[in-house]
């Protein structure tokens, strides 16, 4: 079931998310609906705050559009290590209609469970390790517009209130 992307500044992206305790049904329907809301956003990532949920699920397909689908699923997702820097541009499906260069690790290592509860490493870096740095600071309430300077910040929430207003007079 594609769910609804909940979008900037709703208040529940800020908030953080508690640790999934048992991986049962319940966890794997949430994990189907977020894949299936991603691919139709279409994005690369959806962390479960972006559909109201605050549970610590990250789902990511950075696969091109002609590759097929190479979905990773990390339940209570850590990084354990990073290094190396990237500045790249980044954008949200939370954020619509924006994107900004962010500064961060070019290499993680990612540890977490998968749907079987077993504990998965992964060893990311380019886009993948953006994607996960990324919807790991979702679960933190952090967006990467949080990592943007201050005068940036302040000129990105003037563009966005107008591309909101612009986008409710064409609704």
């Amino acid at each position: 079931m594609i769910r609804k992307i909940l979008t900037f500044p709703d208040p529940e992206l800020k908030k953080k998310s508690q640790p999934v305790v048992v991986i049962n049904n319940k966890v794997i329907e949430l994990v189907r609906d977020m894949a299936e809301t991603m691919y139709d956003a279409p994005g690369v990532g959806l962390a479960a705050p972006q559909i109201g949920v605050h549970q610590r699920i990250v789902v990511i397909d950075v696969a091109g559009k002609d590759d097929p689908p190479q979905l990773i699923v990390a339940i209570n997702p850590v990084i354990i290590h990073a290094d190396g820097e990237s500045y790249e541009e980044e954008g949200c499906l939370s954020i619509p209609k924006y994107a900004a260069n962010v500064r961060r690790h070019e290499r993680v290592v990612v540890k977490a469970l998968n749907l079987d509860g077993e504990e998965i490493t992964c060893k990311a870096d380019g886009l993948l390790a953006i994607a996960f740095q990324h919807e790991i600071d979702h679960l933190d309430g952090i967006l990467f517009i949080d990592h943007i300077s201050p005068l940036k910040r302040e000129i990105f929430r003037r563009k966005y209130r107008r591309t909101l207003e612009d986008m409710s007079e064409g609704a």
